[in-house]
């Protein structure tokens, strides 16, 4: 018997100690491509910028560009950035992250667990404790740089990383400041569809579905991709899916490794959102927070929505007059940034 356990042991310890290694080869490898500009957004002369890596409380490694001014004193204050939902870092949260790099901020744009270049298998699927933890995560690796203040730490989610952002502030007081931009909450629209559309008959046909498809996925060994943004895109798409195509499938927004730009994510990826609503205590957030929304944006009622409940006078819905929900992805004439600026000053201190 010890014999046994003495082999068992000796095995595991290789395939932990293979599997480490694979991980610092990636990791190696990550931060190798510094040389290379991969974004979708022009390179600011402004700012510095190097790629990093940090782990989350799952041991999962994630994958950041940093970005922080050229010249600056002390210790800086600081802001994680993510989202969209199906992005990467090199589209929409690092252009913000860039952005308040240049406004005198230390940033972090990252990848979150199962994406882009961050770690976590299997790929392209989506937790709302694990989402959330990333954002938590990003926070405990800028509380311990020499150059950030750790009281002074912000968070950034766009899409639907701005209801992961929100849901983080509602558990980590270390988040002195949250910004969430165009802002979905992925358990409201998987669990209820799109404005609230699906009933309960028809989840249970959802749930069907993707309980069957999880045999088919454990049969093959394999998961299914649920496709990314529709291509090509139909004549009577509605206004939304046109706006996503504007973003993903054009040389705008486009990037080989953001899944709405190629396969989406796992049919099953998202499965566990049905029943675990992220947005469950924001009213307890005691931090400031901004939601920021397109006029226009078919998803503007999640940010009205989520206002509602957040509570005491450092709280502050901005509507952006005649935006979409994409404008404010990219569109620096349209995203506010000197708010943004001025509710982090105000906020971070």
């Amino acid at each position: 018997m010890f014999k046994k356990f003495l082999l068992y042991s000796i095995v595991s310890l290789l395939i932990s100690g293979g599997f480490f290694m694979t991980q610092a080869k990636a990791e190696s490898e990550i931060l190798k491509s510094d040389k290379k500009w991969d974004k979708v957004f022009d390179k600011s002369e402004k700012v510095n910028h190097k790629k990093i890596t940090f782990h989350n409380r799952y041991g999962i490694t994630l994958a950041a560009d940093m970005y922080y001014p050229k010249k600056y004193k002390g210790k800086l204050p600081a802001i994680a950035v993510a989202g969209p939902f199906g992005a990467v870092k090199e589209q929409s949260s690092g252009l913000y992250a860039q952005e308040m790099a240049e406004r005198g901020f230390l940033t972090i744009a990252f990848d979150p667990s199962f994406t882009g270049e961050s770690g976590g298998t299997p790929r392209y699927m989506a937790s709302p404790d694990i989402n959330t933890e990333d954002f938590m995560a990003a926070v405990d690796f800028l509380s311990v740089q020499e150059n950030v203040n750790p009281e002074k730490i912000g968070i950034i989610g766009i899409c639907g990383w701005g209801g992961m952002a929100v849901n983080a502030a509602a558990l980590d007081t270390r988040i002195k400041a949250t910004v969430a931009s165009t802002m979905y909450d992925m358990s409201r629209v998987n669990t209820y569809g799109y404005f609230d559309k699906t009933d309960e008959n028809a989840r249970y046909e959802l749930k069907k579905n993707l309980n069957a498809q999880r045999i088919e996925d454990y049969k093959n060994g394999t998961y299914k991709r649920g496709g990314g943004v529709v291509d090509p895109l139909p004549d009577d798409a509605p206004y939304f899916v046109k706006d996503y195509y504007d973003y993903y499938k054009t040389k705008r927004g486009y990037h080989k490794r953001s899944l709405n730009s190629n396969d989406g994510w796992n049919v099953t990826g998202c499965m566990s959102f049905i029943n675990q609503p992220i947005l469950a205590f924001s009213n307890e957030i005691r931090s400031a927070v901004l939601l920021i929304h397109g006029e226009k944006a078919h998803s503007r009622y999640f940010s009205e929505d989520a206002f509602k409940k957040l509570k005491g006078d450092n709280k502050e819905l901005l509507i952006i007059p005649n935006a979409s929900h994409t404008d404010l992805y990219d569109k620096k004439d349209i995203i506010p940034f000197d708010k943004i600026e001025k509710f982090f000053k105000e906020n971070l201190k």
